[in-house]
């Protein structure tokens, strides 16, 4: 006989260790810990949705005709962590070893090699890239571009493809997506999954056990189960996928998900597949419900993107996270755990993270993390909150976000030039600034928008590092253009700003 580990994120029936078990006398090992929920401060709403999910995937796999052990947080026997629990149904049992499939966080991978028993890792094959695969693809290439990769699995995978060519004559409809919000416009309403008796003792048990945790419980409306996350798909198939595209980088006030999936908590759950989702929308495209420009810039975040940062994180090993290439030190903003700020498209981000436990893209890349790149702030500790406080976060995805695409911590490996941006850009895509405290067009003064001023503040430290970069000639090209009293006006005033920030004052 032997354990068959299944994780929190690994709820899926093709799992290959669920797929390498003998129903007839192995035993599935599924665990609550508190070290799993602790290791960061996970956002309430994500512990709930992973235990809430993690029961109910366990009650499938007996259907199925498995035996489960199943350890609850709130039962006594269970212990504090993995490792020891997989030891004590070891001891129960006599198993003769454990199959896992390989987890998506180094620390927990780490763990598990080290306990002092037969452990037999399998691949992780929910993937549309297999590592050995990525890794082969990198081995050739100077640099590592997501859009050179993508072309490749849209090759790999036949997906938008036709023959050998892309559908549609062209592999990226950016020009016709990524337009300015429109507030103006009906939209529907994501689909909200009310919680059944299962959910609201587990929304009970976390609310007991996790009080000081970041971020609200209730309410509480993700799936939590297969069928849910089958729905879920369906209702953004049929009613958001068609204006997913020119919404995709858009931002407004009073809606916080707009065009977007919210399946990204599914998808990395295991209740969904990535192909299942990406061919559902090539069918919508192929059926005249959806336009290419929507389906290409979908199934471009999942092929492309969620595939692409995978594929870092599993070439660049445990360090990654421990990177930090421009020497960042300052500490994290109180802002971003709900500290009062005059900033309105960060209160808006920070509030939105709070209550939903989600923010889309261009929140965390061009608010919350542009401002923690711009303020200088440590990326350990940037990567450290977004990691906790979003429902989709976890470290195969989560880091090379956060260390790479946001932070700039990598040097460059994934981005080409960091995604840094003055005011103007969250003007332009937002309507955040109309009321605000700061006037987004004032450079300098008492009521200049903070990233204005820290945007240059930040290029000119930077100046050794980036003005050579290409794609950055043009701004510092800008600065120095500028007349020499305003740069130092702005440096004065930006220097004035990042020592509010390191005392704690509100900003």
């Amino acid at each position: 006989m032997k354990l068959i580990l299944v994780l929190g994120d690994q709820l899926s029936d093709d799992l290959s260790a669920l797929s390498a078990a003998d129903p007839a006398q192995d035993l599935v090992v599924m665990a609550e810990v508190m070290a799993e929920a602790t290791y960061v401060t996970h956002h309430p709403q994500k512990i709930a949705l992973v235990l809430a999910a993690m029961r109910k995937f366990a009650a499938h796999l007996r259907a199925r005709g498995f035996a489960v052990a199943y350890s609850r947080l709130d039962d006594p026997e269970t212990g504090a962590s993995l490792p020891g629990e997989i030891l004590r149904r070891m001891a129960e049992t006599g198993a003769e070893g454990v199959i896992a499939t390989q987890p998506g966080d180094h620390r927990l991978a780490r763990a598990l090699m080290e306990m002092p028993i037969p452990l037999r890792l399998l691949p992780d094959n929910r993937f549309l890239c297999p590592p050995e695969v990525f890794s082969a693809w990198a081995e050739s290439r100077k640099s590592l571009r997501m859009e050179f990769f993508y072309r490749e699995m849209r090759r790999r995978t036949g997906l938008l493809m036709e023959g050998d060519k892309p559908a549609g004559g062209q592999w990226n409809f950016d020009h016709d997506n990524r337009k300015p919000a429109r507030p103006d416009l009906l939209r529907p309403k994501p689909l909200r999954f009310a919680p059944d008796a299962g959910t609201e003792a587990v929304l009970d048990l976390v609310a007991a056990r996790f009080p000081s945790h970041f971020g609200s419980l209730r309410p509480f409306h993700w799936p939590t189960d297969r069928a849910e996350a089958l729905q879920a798909l369906d209702h953004f198939i049929t009613q958001s996928l068609p204006r997913f595209g020119e919404e995709q980088d858009a931002m407004l006030e009073g809606d916080p998900v707009l065009s977007h999936s919210l399946l990204s908590p599914c998808l990395n759950l295991g209740l969904l597949s990535p192909m299942e989702v990406c061919q559902r929308a090539e069918a919508a495209w192929r059926a005249g419900h959806a336009p290419i420009a929507a389906v290409e810039g979908f199934i471009r975040q999942i092929l492309g993107w969620r595939e692409y940062v995978r594929g870092i994180w599993a070439l660049e090993g445990p360090d990654y996270t421990t990177r930090n290439a421009l020497d960042h030190q300052a500490a994290l903003p109180a802002a971003y755990w709900g500290a009062p700020t005059r900033m309105n498209c960060l209160s808006h981000a920070v509030a939105q993270t709070r209550d939903l436990a989600y923010a889309h893209h261009i929140q965390r890349l061009m608010v919350t993390g542009n401002f923690a790149l711009l303020a200088g702030v440590n990326p350990s500790e940037v990567h450290d909150w977004y990691h906790a406080v979003y429902i989709d976060a976890f470290e195969w995805v989560e880091a090379p976000n956060t260390l790479g695409m946001s932070q700039f911590a990598d040097g460059g490996l994934l981005g080409s030039k960091p995604y840094v941006s003055s005011g103007a850009y969250i003007d332009r895509m937002s309507d955040y600034c109309g009321s605000c405290h700061y006037r987004v067009k004032d450079r300098t003064g008492p009521r200049a928008c903070p990233f204005n001023l820290l945007y240059w503040h930040f290029l000119n430290r930077h100046r050794d590092r980036f003005a050579s970069n290409p794609r950055m000639a043009q701004m510092y090209r800008t600065w120095d253009r500028m007349d020499e009293a305003h740069r130092t006006a702005v440096l004065t005033e930006a220097g004035a700003l990042l020592t509010r920030l390191a005392e704690g004052a509100e900003v």
